[in-house]
């Protein structure tokens, strides 16, 4: 990874404050911006510091490359799609979905590299700066910790995405290499143990460091950083970390924290209090057609119009279940279904995390751990909350663990790719159904599930050669 950044000069893009380095020879040669801000200006005051987050949380979601390279809504949309709940008619993330998108020079694997690799470059241009300012020890405490939280969630988007899933017996796999420090010279790939260490070390600081305050839900307070630890958790299968993680992160009172009655509202507000974490858009700084699932999946005013619902997913919600945002027409093949689930306008927000993956998490923790009571009272808390003539599970065993499976993917569909991240980390695969366009599945373990090493990498960087890719 090739890093070349001005000393004593912060770039302003967007007016917002981001720092132009990069992970391959596309960004060898230093950018000439048009507007500059020393670092003593952004790291001389809370405010100025506070500026440069915000200035990372904007670069989050604006467009990267393409309409399907954007940010991290097209890193969660792309895992979406390989799925069988969701089924993609025509135009882009056509490739995803035949899970087919994955060798070195193509663009889903470029853009899932680069950019949150630009994304931790910009991070840790923060938390440099922070550490050696001369701010209170208080507010380097809650900025790094807001810093941190965020490095770790992109460093774990590269783990998901480039490497099989997380267990004891794949520690030792070659993964990203991990930055902390702006640098001019790439390292060579390290492990899947240390980066995932690395992460959970960062979270951890990150929650010691923050409180619930924050200057909007855009920004990482202590619950978020906790939603983030319970997902990594989640993934690594430390069942009681995720449970208390889960816990922590939406507060443990779930009728509280949740209000049906938003659900069929479009997912386009930020300000609905299931959300934890969000991507705010307003007409002026919006990211127009890309907007990915709202442009992708609305039929009412559709951008694109090019995902349909698979009917066999849709005839799980019974119809006086809230989340049921089901259109059916009387189409006869993998158009019949749609949904509303999701609302396009250039000002829609997007979704990030919420309190019913929370919920979910802690329910399923329990469930490994051995407490059915435990799991089955919280899933029926979520369930009639949804629907109020939902009736309490009597599944046990390996029933109840499909239920509660199921659950998620009835929540959180479209969102952030929870059936294949669920697919990954319990190393099952995914099976389509025959009504799909494409019917092309993924074994456990399946190589499909993670991307080579992009040859712009290789390229660039003298430490990873193109024996990375072998038998991958």
């Amino acid at each position: 990874m090739k890093n070349i950044i001005k000393k004593g000069i912060l770039s302003l893009l967007c007016t917002s404050s981001l720092v132009f380095v990069g992970c391959s020879e596309d960004y060898l040669n230093e950018p000439q911006p048009t507007e500059v801000v020393a670092e003593s200006v952004i790291f001389g005051s809370r405010t100025g510091v506070e500026s440069f987050l915000s200035g990372i949380a904007r670069r989050a979601r604006r467009q990267f490359s393409s309409v399907d390279a954007a940010g991290v809504n097209s890193i969660y949309f792309a895992r979406t799609i390989k799925g069988n709940d969701l089924i993609h008619a025509r135009s882009w993330w056509g490739f995803d979905y035949d899970n087919d998108n994955r060798e070195p020079t193509y663009r889903r694997t470029s853009f899932s590299w680069e950019f949150p690799y630009y994304m931790i470059n910009q991070i840790n241009a923060c938390i440099n700066g922070v550490e050696t300012s001369e701010l209170s020890e208080i507010d380097k405490q809650e900025l790094t910790g807001q810093a941190k939280a965020l490095r770790a969630f992109y460093y774990f988007q590269l783990a998901l995405e480039f490497q099989e899933g997380y267990t004891e017996a794949n520690r030792d796999l070659p993964a990203p290499p991990i930055y902390t420090e702006l640098s001019t010279e790439g390292k060579p790939m390290g492990t899947l143990g240390e980066l995932y260490d690395f992460i959970v070390d960062d979270l951890k600081v990150a929650i010691s460091s923050l409180t619930e305050e924050r200057l909007g839900k855009s920004y990482v307070n202590v619950n978020v950083a906790n939603g983030i630890l319970a997902r990594v958790y989640l993934a690594m299968g430390n069942w009681s970390g995720a449970e208390a993680a889960a816990f922590a992160a939406y507060g443990g009172n779930v009728n509280e924290v949740l209000d049906p009655a938003t659900y069929g509202n479009g997912f386009d507000d930020i300000s609905n209090k299931e959300w934890i974490w969000g991507m705010p858009q307003t007409g002026d700084q919006s990211n127009y057609y890309y907007n990915a699932p709202s442009a992708f999946v609305d039929p009412i005013t559709p951008a694109y119009n090019n995902i349909y619902i698979n009917e066999y997913f849709s005839n799980e919600f019974t119809a006086t279940d809230a989340r049921n945002t089901f259109q059916v027409g009387t189409a006869t093949d993998y158009t019949k279904v749609t949904s509303t689930k999701f609302l396009f306008a250039f000002s829609s927000d997007i979704v990030i995390m919420r309190t019913a993956e929370m919920i979910l998490i802690e329910a399923e923790a329990k469930f490994r751990q051995g407490d059915e009571a435990g799991a089955k009272d919280l899933l029926f808390e979520l369930q009639s909350n949804r629907d109020p003539l939902a009736v309490k599970s009597a599944n046990t065993g390996s029933a109840l663990e499909e239920e509660i499976l199921l659950e998620r993917r009835k929540e959180m569909y479209g969102e952030f790719g929870v059936e294949w991240f669920d697919a990954k980390r319990l190393q099952r695969g995914i099976v389509r159904t025959p009504n799909h366009r494409i019917v092309k599945d993924l074994e456990p373990n399946d190589k499909r599930f993670y991307l080579k090493i992009p040859q712009v990498e290789i390229d660039a960087n003298e430490n990873i050669d193109n024996s990375i890719n072998s038998n991958r």
